[in-house]
């Protein structure tokens, strides 16, 4: 991570965990992931894309980039750069052969938001009208660390990003009426409506804000926001800023002190998102609540309660989005909440290993990194693609539909594969 790592943690709450997880040997070889990880070696140049110039919808970006999926002949097809979608895909490809690519998808970032004062949800015209979770910070600080940019280069990123921060993230007026309530933001879309609001949200669809999105501070969000105002403190000294540093150090507290007072329970050991005009949390366990381990902003005893409450979550392929089946599931007609029980999802295994290895939790990190490794694997060795998302409850079947088709050779899944493969199996 990017932020120093708080002590190691020398208490922890005991907890049991289910018997399915009790294997011999849940570890994999370099030899079982070699098919599959030459596989998404071969498959990043079919998710490039190069467009310089605007055409019809499509927005034209400087450098080359990277989407989501592609499949030869699929009805929904991608040729644009999505937001949070291109920081997860960066993270398989971090090293120094994919420098000029991976350097350009950020670059594409920043610029869209100089040209546009937002980065968009996807670089197509129809798309502007909201954003993705933002991630931009710790994209930059990413590139900053594993490449070894100079002090101009980051203090250019850096200043965009906070730029970002306070007109989009922050802000109080339509286009980008986020900042609502205490000081903590929203997801929105300037045509303000729920399900788009939702959409913003990455999460789409989710049963966490009960298809009234505008109406909830998310505790992802928040969480990410947190992890902007500590990534502008490190970048402020780094740039020898200290007085600039210590404001964002003070903006952080302030959100983390409001998060915890609106958003955590005690008696659940959890984070649920707050339905801010209603004044009442939310009442849907989903690992949205682990984004404030991954973010830094719990303590030592909130992160062992949180580790606690994994059981909740984990299945025998995984992670589940949510601990259960939405009632809302079973209404004829409800709109389709993939983000859900029984899916799991690359991005959200990725940040609660990230959240558990920051905190000292490095055998449950291994653990569920593994277990998404095997469904994964499982999957490809049986049927020769990635998926957009999997069933961890039964692996081997397909995962629930959402409201568009299922993806195949999917760019934040091969990303996550080939990351837990470096992490967890070539070290």
């Amino acid at each position: 991570m990017v932020l120093p790592t708080p002590k190691k943690i020398t208490s922890r709450l005991p907890r049991k965990i289910p018997k399915f997880n009790r294997t011999k040997n849940q570890d994999l070889t370099a030899e079982d992931v070699a098919v599959a990880r030459k596989y998404i070696a071969e498959y990043w140049p079919k998710l490039t894309r190069f467009h310089p110039k605007d055409d019809e919808s499509l927005l034209g970006l400087p450098n080359r980039y990277l989407v989501p999926a592609y499949e030869e002949g699929h009805e929904f097809d991608f040729n644009e750069l999505y937001y949070w979608d291109s920081y997860f895909m960066v993270q398989g490809m971090l090293d120094k052969d994919h420098k000029e690519l991976v350097v350009g998808v950020l670059e594409n970032l920043l610029y869209t938001y100089e040209r546009f004062k937002v980065v968009p949800n996807a670089s197509r015209t129809y798309l502007m009208g909201r954003s993705q979770p933002p991630y931009l910070s710790t994209f930059i600080l990413d590139v900053y660390q594993a490449y070894g940019m100079d002090k101009k280069w980051l203090k250019r990123a850096i200043k965009l990003a906070e730029a970002e921060y306070h007109t989009v993230w922050t802000g109080k007026i339509k286009p980008n009426t986020r900042l609502v309530y205490e000081g903590l933001s929203r997801y929105y879309d300037v045509n303000y409506l729920h399900d788009l609001a939702e959409a913003e949200s990455g999460w789409d669809y989710t049963p966490r804000f009960n298809h009234k999105a505008l109406n909830y501070l998310p505790v992802d969000l928040n969480s990410l926001l947190y992890k902007y105002e500590r990534d502008f403190a490190y970048a402020e000294r780094v740039l020898g800023n200290e007085e600039e540093a210590q404001k964002w150090e003070q903006a952080a507290q302030t959100r983390r002190v409001t998060m915890n007072k609106l958003m955590w329970s005690e008696l659940r050991g959890m984070y649920y998102d707050y339905n801010y005009v209603k004044e009442s949390r939310g009442s849907v366990n989903s690992l949205a609540a682990f984004y404030p381990l991954w973010a830094g902003v719990v303590d030592e005893k909130q992160a062992g309660r949180l580790v606690n409450s994994l059981k909740k979550f984990e299945n025998k392929g995984g992670l589940a989005t949510t601990d259960a089946l939405q009632v809302g599931n079973f209404v004829p007609g409800a709109m389709p909440t993939q983000w859900a029980y029984p899916n799991g999802w690359a991005p959200l295994h990725f940040m609660v290993v990230k959240g558990l290895q920051r905190y000292g939790y490095h055998e449950d990190a291994r653990r569920i990194a593994m277990k998404w490794l095997h469904t994964n694997l499982d999957w490809f060795n049986k049927h020769k693609v990635f998926l957009e998302k999997y069933n961890v409850v039964q692996p081997g079947k397909p995962p629930a539909k959402g409201v568009y088709p299922s993806q195949t050779g999917f760019g934040w899944t091969n990303a996550v594969f080939e990351r837990f493969c470096r992490e967890f199996i070539d070290t």
